[in-house]
């Protein structure tokens, strides 16, 4: 976890270019990053009533209208982060447990740990703000729902006792045992594999009915391929797109086990001082998509995790691409859809199994067998970036495998010999003009 990731944000209120700021989200160093981009800038908090008119997700995308289905009533997430500051306006009585796993924070998990601290507390105004009064203030997709805080210090400067990869693992582990239905990780290890410590900590979690929606990572801030723990089989990994609901260049990644798509630019959260901010990246898509699936477990609470899982990829629009895709997975969340279409029922997790891939991939588990090579199970192949789009009549330009063979090639060829017959012709031609003029 290595490479720093920058964050793009500016306050909620008539932000200054002169006064923005960009900085590195999270230092280098190894431990897991948050997926989110932002900057800040120095402008005054924006009025309420403004803050949530900026929320234009809650009615592009229906969030508004899948409220009188489903508000999230009963379900808890646990958001594994820098801590939650429960006592800001929006968030007051939605937190209702916390630990810190970092040995730096609060007991609680409700004081805000490492060098960008404000991230988890932004993380769970989008999810499950409860807003300022009638049409004030953040307001979640998911309003209803509770919240529990495990607080985690990235990187190796905070002064954390642990690892960060030990620090999630602990994180998964407690957010499971006191109650969460949905556990949302704004986060990334930006490399495709994780350690072996999580192997169980994730299967903890997949074996009592949790579902796990994990932040794909941003191109803006380094993050070209999805990254741990958005690439666990079994996780919900949430791609970026932007306003005009395209795949975000700078606020999103791609890659294989992409799951859906959700807003990703120009989100408004809280800070812990009570102030709003607007940010972009997956870290701020993802609560969107773990909002959606509390609302998707209060509606349905019969539905095992597998099941919530398939209701919300199998709902997704997907732009007339095919899915999955490495851009946005099944396709854009669709809240509406989600809470009240016919959707057939599954045995399994649609995203995959984690313990088939351990017992695959982790080569302790699995004897070698005599005579075979040796090789690094535990290594993912780094996901290529798809190509951009073109337009059909633009393919046949491209070079083919049997255009280069039988036409680029042969070409070629041909008109160098042509080029260089002719500098001979005109050379040989210049000579004999030179001669011809000595005779005279």
């Amino acid at each position: 976890m290595s490479p720093t990731r920058s964050r793009r944000a500016r306050r909620a209120a008539e932000p200054s270019p002169n006064n923005a700021r960009r900085r590195s989200f999270w230092r280098a160093g190894v431990g897991a990053l948050v997926a989110g981009v932002l900057s800040l800038s120095g402008a005054a908090p924006a009025q309420a009533d403004t803050v949530r008119d900026l929320e234009y997700w809650l009615t592009d995308y229906g969030f508004t209208q899948a409220w009188t289905t489903s508000r999230g009533d009963g379900v808890t997430v646990a958001i594994i982060d820098t801590g939650v500051n429960g006592d800001v306006a929006e968030l007051q009585g939605v937190v209702i447990g916390g630990t810190d796993v970092s040995g730096i924070g609060s007991p609680d998990g409700q004081t805000p740990v490492g060098e960008e601290e404000e991230h988890g507390t932004m993380v769970a105004s989008l999810l499950a703000g409860r807003g300022t009064g009638e049409g004030n203030g953040v307001i979640g997709v998911a309003p209803d729902a509770d919240l529990l805080t495990a607080s985690v210090a990235f990187g190796l400067e905070t002064g954390a006792e642990k690892t960060n990869d030990e620090q999630i693992a602990e994180a998964v582990v407690w957010a499971v045992d006191n109650g969460a239905d949905v556990i949302n990780m704004s986060l990334t290890r930006n490399t495709p594999d994780w350690p072996e410590s999580w192997d169980d900590a994730f299967l903890y979690a997949f074996e009592n009915d949790v579902v796990v929606v994990a932040a794909a990572g941003n191109r803006g801030s380094g993050t070209t391929q999805v990254g741990a723990p958005a690439t666990i089989p079994g996780v919900l990994a949430v791609a970026g797109v932007d306003r005009d609901q395209n795949a975000s260049f700078d606020a999103s990644s791609q890659g294989i086990t992409i799951a859906v798509a959700a807003p990703s630019e120009d989100l408004v959260g809280v800070l812990p001082d009570g102030s709003h901010v607007v940010w972009s990246g997956t870290s701020a898509a993802a609560p969107l998509v773990s909002g959606l699936v509390a609302l998707v477990r209060a509606e349905y609470p019969e539905l095992d995790a597998a099941n919530v899982i398939n209701r919300v990829i199998r709902t997704a629009d997907p732009k007339g691409e095919e899915v999955p895709g490495p851009l946005y997975g099944y396709g854009i969340i669709d809240p509406v859809a989600a809470l009240t279409a016919e959707v057939e029922a599954v045995e399994q997790n649609p995203l995959g199994s984690l313990e088939e891939w351990i017992r695959v991939h982790r080569r302790a588990d699995v004897p070698e067998q005599e005579g075979s090579e040796s090789t690094d199970d535990q290594e993912i192949v780094p996901i290529a970036d798809p190509p951009p789009p073109r337009a059909d009549s633009a393919k046949t330009l491209l070079p083919t495998p049997w255009t280069l063979s039988y036409i680029t090639v042969p070409l070629s060829l041909v008109a160098g010999f042509g080029t260089l017959a002719a500098l001979l012709g005109i050379g040989a031609t210049r000579h004999i003009r030179r001669s011809t003029r000595s005779d005279a």
